[in-house]
C-alpha cells in the first residue's frame, strides 16, 4: 500500500466521525487553507458568529465545518472512554496550533462547556499537463495526480497527547517551539511568492519558473528579500537565513512543478495581511525603509485594477475581487484609497512613511509600467 490507504468524501460526515472515534487514530492533521479556520479578518481571532459555526453548534446538527467534525469525533471518544487524538495543523497560518485550538474550543463552548474543558511543499492544482506527463512518462492514467516538488521540511512541536510515531526517522523535525520556523517560512517563502506574483502577472507571465527567468522579477525578489524581508526574521535554530532564501529561490525556479503565477496571485485580500503587512509593520516600528514593500503593495493594487500592462483582462482572482477592483480604480488617482482598507492594512495604512512610499510607487507604476518601475527600483532610483 501507499501512504494513502483509504479516503472518505467530504459529505460523508457520519463516516468521518466514525473513523475519528476509532481508538487507533492518534493524530488528525489539517490542511484546509486559511478559509477553513473561520478567522475574523478584523480581529484576527476565531469568529464564533460565522453562520457555519452557529449552524454546527445547534443540537443534533450534522457538522459541516472541520471543527464541528473534530468535536463530534472527540465527543464519541469521550463517551466511549477513549483518549483524545492530537489535532495537528499544517496550514500557512501564524501560530496555527493556537488558531486550531481556539477554533475547536470556541465551538465546543457553544455546544457544551464541559466538552470545552475536556478538550509546507509546493503542490499546484492538477491540470491536463500533469495528466499528460504521467501518461507519457509512466504509462499511467490518473484523472487527479498530485505533483509536488522534491523539497520536504516538516517541523512539529513535540506536544502529543497519546504518543506519536517515530517520525523523526523519516526527516520530521521535532522542536519545543515551532514559531521561529513558522515565521521564517511565512515571511521568506510566502512573502516571496507575493513578491513575484503581481509583477509577473502584470507582465503576462504564466508559470512561476518563467517569472524567475525574468531578471526584473527575480532581481526584485532578491533585493526585497535581502533588504527588507529577511532582516525582520529573528534567528532560527540551526538555520542560516541566507541559505534558506537561496533554497526558496531554487524551488521557485523549478520548471517541472508547473506552478502558475495566477495561483500565487489568488486571494491576496487574505494572504497580504498574513504574509506582507506584518513585515511592513515591523520595518516601520524599527524606523527602516519600506520602499520595496510599498512597491510590492502597489503592484498588488495595480494588478487588482484588472488589466495587465499589455491591456489583457485579468479575470477575478479573489473572493473580494469586486471591492478590490473598485478600490484599485479609485486609487489610480487617489492612492490613499487603497490603504484605507482597514481590514487589510490596519495601522500600516495610516503610517506616513508607508503612505508616501506607496503613493510614489503606484504613481510610477501607472506612468511607466511594471518593467520600467522594477528597473528603477533595482537601480536604486525609484
Amino acid at each position: 500500500t501507499g501512504a494513502m490507504i483509504d479516503f472518505l468524501m467530504p459529505g460523508d460526515a457520519a463516516g468521518i466521525i466514525e473513523r475519528l472515534a476509532d481508538p487507533a487514530i492518534k493524530i488528525v492533521s489539517l490542511t484546509i487553507t486559511e478559509g477553513g479556520y473561520f478567522i475574523d479578518p478584523a480581529s484576527g481571532v476565531f469568529n464564533p458568529t460565522h453562520p457555519d459555526i452557529v449552524a454546527d453548534a445547534q443540537p443534533g446538527a450534522t457538522p459541516k465545518t472541520v471543527f464541528g467534525i473534530i468535536l463530534a469525533g472527540l465527543v464519541r471518544r469521550r463517551d466511549e472512554g477513549t483518549v483524545p487524538f492530537t489535532v495537528m495543523s499544517c496550514d500557512n497560518i501564524p501560530h496555527n496550533g493556537h488558531v486550531t485550538s481556539d477554533g475547536v474550543i470556541g465551538l465546543a463552548r457553544l455546544i457544551d462547556e464541559d466538552l470545552a474543558n475536556w478538550v509546507d511543499r509546493i503542490t499546484p492544482a492538477t491540470t491536463d499537463r500533469e495528466r499528460g506527463i504521467l501518461a507519457k512518462d509512466f504509462g499511467l492514467e490518473d484523472n487527479w495526480p498530485v505533483f509536488c516538488e522534491p523539497f520536504r521540511q516538516w517541523v512539529l512541536e513535540d506536544h502529543f497527547t497519546g504518543g506519536r510515531p517515530p517520525l523523526e526517522k523519516v526527516g520530521v523535525q521535532f522542536v519545543k517551539d515551532v514559531a521561529p520556523y513558522e515565521l521564517m517560512k511565512i515571511r521568506i517563502l510566502n512573502g516571496g511568492h507575493a513578491t513575484i506574483a503581481y509583477p509577473a502577472g502584470l507582465m503576462d507571465i504564466h508559470f512561476v519558473h518563467e517569472a524567475m527567468q525574468e531578471p526584473l522579477v527575480s532581481g526584485f525578489l532578491a533585493k526585497l528579500e535581502r533588504d527588507e524581508i529577511i532582516p525582520t526574521v529573528p534567528p532560527v535554530p540551526d538555520t542560516v537565513l541566507e541559505d534558506y532564501y537561496q533554497l526558496i529561490e531554487s524551488r521557485f525556479s523549478n520548471p517541472k512543478i508547473g506552478d502558475t503565477v495566477r495561483r500565487l496571485c489568488l486571494d491576496g485580500s487574505n494572504r497580504q495581511p498574513k504574509f506582507i503587512i506584518p513585515t511592513i509593520s515591523d520595518r516601520l516600528k524599527a524606523g527602516k525603509s519600506v520602499a520595496g514593500l510599498a512597491l510590492e503593495s502597489a503592484l498588488w493594487c495595480r494588478y487588482c485594477f484588472g488589466t495587465t500592462d499589455s491591456g489583457a483582462v485579468i479575470e477575478p482572482n479573489d473572493p473580494s475581487w469586486d471591492r478590490l477592483q473598485a478600490t484599485a480604480k479609485a486609487a489610480k488617482d487617489a492612492p490613499a484609497a487603497w490603504l484605507a482598507m482597514e481590514d487589510i492594512y490596519g495601522d500600516v495604512g495610516r503610517a506616513t512613511a508607508f503612505v508616501e512610499a506607496f503613493a510614489h510607487a503606484l504613481n510610477v507604476l501607472w506612468a511607466n509600467g511594471a518593467r520600467a518601475t522594477l528597473t528603477r527600483y533595482l537601480a536604486g532610483k525609484l
